[in-house]
Order: C-alpha cells, then sequence, then structure tokens
C-alpha cells in the first residue's frame, strides 16, 4: 500500500482508451469493500461511462470538474444521509480505496469535490448532480472520481517534501 502511496497523483488527462470491464468490476468491488462506520454502508456509486452525462457531470461546479469530461469513466460517490451521521466519512473513505485501486490496476484518477461548492449562483454543485442523476432528496453528493488511463505522468512527491512539521508525538506542544 505505501508504495501506491508513493506514487499517488491526481490525474486530470486520460487516453482514449476505455476501462476494461474487469477493472470496472474491481473498482466496484473496492468501493463495496470500503469500511463504513457501524457497518451502515450508507454510500452510494454512480458509475458513469456515458459520453454526454460525462459532459455534464464536468460543468457540474464552477471550477475543477472540467477533467471529467476527458474521462472515460467516473464514479459519483454519494449515500443516504439519513442512513448515519457520518456519510461524509465514510464516503472519502470509499473514494480513496477506489483512487488506490485505480492506480493498482494502472489506471490514474482525480477527485472533483461536490458537496459545498456552487455549480452557479442559484444552484449548488450537489443540486446539479441531484437532478442529472435523478437522486431522491436524501442522496447526497460527496464527490466525483475521474477515472481512466493517464495521459500525464506527474511526478511523484519526493519524500523530502513531506510535510514532518505536521506531526506531533504524544502531544501538540
Amino acid at each position: 500500500m505505501i508504495e501506491l502511496l508513493r506514487k499517488r497523483r491526481s490525474i486530470r488527462k486520460f487516453t482514449d482508451e476505455p476501462v476494461s470491464a474487469e477493472a470496472v468490476e474491481t473498482l466496484i468491488e473496492a468501493a463495496l469493500r470500503a469500511p463504513a462506520s457501524r457497518s451502515l454502508n450508507p454510500w452510494e456509486f454512480i458509475v458513469v461511462d456515458d459520453a454526454g452525462l460525462l459532459q455534464q457531470l464536468a460543468a457540474a461546479k464552477q471550477h475543477g470538474s472540467e477533467f471529467v469530461a476527458r474521462a472515460p469513466l467516473a464514479i459519483v460517490v454519494c449515500a443516504d444521509s439519513t442512513k448515519s451521521d457520518v456519510w461524509i466519512e465514510d464516503c472519502s473513505i470509499a473514494a480513496i480505496l477506489v483512487q488506490c485501486t485505480a492506480l493498482s490496476l494502472g489506471l490514474g484518477s482525480c477527485w472533483a469535490q461536490i458537496r459545498e461548492r456552487r455549480h452557479d449562483a442559484q444552484k449548488s454543485a450537489e443540486q446539479y448532480v441531484q437532478e442529472l442523476l435523478g437522486l431522491p432528496e436524501q442522496v447526497k453528493v460527496e464527490c466525483i472520481l475521474g477515472i481512466g488511463h493517464p495521459a500525464e505522468r506527474p511526478r511523484p512527491l519526493p519524500a523530502e517534501k513531506l510535510q514532518r512539521e505536521k506531526i506531533r508525538r504524544n502531544r501538540w506542544a
């Protein structure tokens, strides 16, 4: 796992090669194996490979989601907010597991934050995605993961660039 984390980078440029059905199934399995508080599993996943729908999802927020239009696959990570008070955390865990699994399969991915972001002056990004995908009101959207074969290879973050000042032992001071 540490080797995956060392290689993991946000990939926003993808080739035209589709993601294989086997890889999609593996990503789905990873999502469904994600741990959730009290095993309530509030998360829900919408797998999108329709090019037109990917274009529309790319417009979900004012900036930072446009890469989804160029991805051959997206997974919308959402949850039934009535099932758990920690659905946000549960969705976040599931999303990063999907991203690490994608990397293990030779795929790239990037997270587009949807929750607490704006689509425009009248509508939140979450409302836009809920309407676009026909989600019930209680199903809240955490993020969209754009996934595909990388068309870029950003360098991994060198170990000496890790923010070691963020680590404390036993106490803050």
